[in-house]
């Protein structure tokens, strides 16, 4: 005999299965399209920063650049800070900065404290568009000064331990070598010294922190 009621519940089954299949790969494709305006924003909003600078860039430019809305803009980043940090983290993926570890295998002070100035003027000059321009704008953008305060701050807090460690200075001497320091690895300086070229950039600029050291 037909089993109708259990032909209905197998239809049934499989009509189920079939909808949460659909329904997955459609929830797939979603979260596949909202990745990829999220990476379209992104994508403006760096260039825009980069070629005009944060404080200059506006949510309809950034909007048209991407091809989407500006209440699209709003629903990824529904704010300023989360924008920035974005954009932040996905710019040091981009462009990596120098590993600080790299320099402890150098044994000699001389030529770590040449190592680390040459590294992070290479860095410097890889990254000079964006990293002027955020450095300018940070004094008017309460957000991005606090992201640079965290991220390239640190950083360099970082490469001035490395090199205040190389340098060795005694207790007398210490002073006026943290300011030799801080002036090397000052992105304004390598400015300055930038047309010399990184390596010979580089040397003068360990030339001073040495000159430094030197009672």
């Amino acid at each position: 005999m037909y089993d109708h009621m259990g032909a209905v519940k197998f239809h049934l089954t499989r009509c189920k299965a079939k909808f949460v299949t659909t329904r997955k790969y459609e929830q797939k494709k979603r979260a596949e399209r909202a990745a990829e305006t999220r990476q379209s924003i992104l994508d403006a909003t760096i260039e825009l920063h980069r070629t005009v600078g944060p404080a200059a860039t506006q949510i309809s430019e950034i909007a048209s650049r991407a091809g989407v809305q500006r209440v699209t803009v709003y629903d990824h980043f529904p704010d300023e800070q989360s924008l920035l940090a974005a954009c932040s983290s996905h710019w040091r993926e981009l462009h990596p900065v120098p590993d600080p570890a790299a320099w402890l295998s150098i044994e000699s002070p001389s030529r770590r404290i040449r190592r680390v100035l040459s590294d992070l003027y290479g860095w410097y000059r890889e990254t000079e568009p964006m990293t002027a321009n955020v450095m300018r704008d940070a004094e008017l953008r309460p957000a991005l000064k606090q992201i640079i305060e965290k991220g390239l701050g640190q950083y360099l807090d970082a490469v001035r331990r490395v090199l205040m460690e190389a340098a060795r200075p005694d207790s007398e001497r210490r002073m006026h070598v943290d300011a030799a320091v801080q002036a090397a690895i000052s992105f304004h300086i390598w400015r300055a010294l930038s047309p010399l070229g990184d390596s010979e950039a580089a040397e003068l600029a360990a030339g001073l922190i040495e000159l430094a050291v030197a009672p």
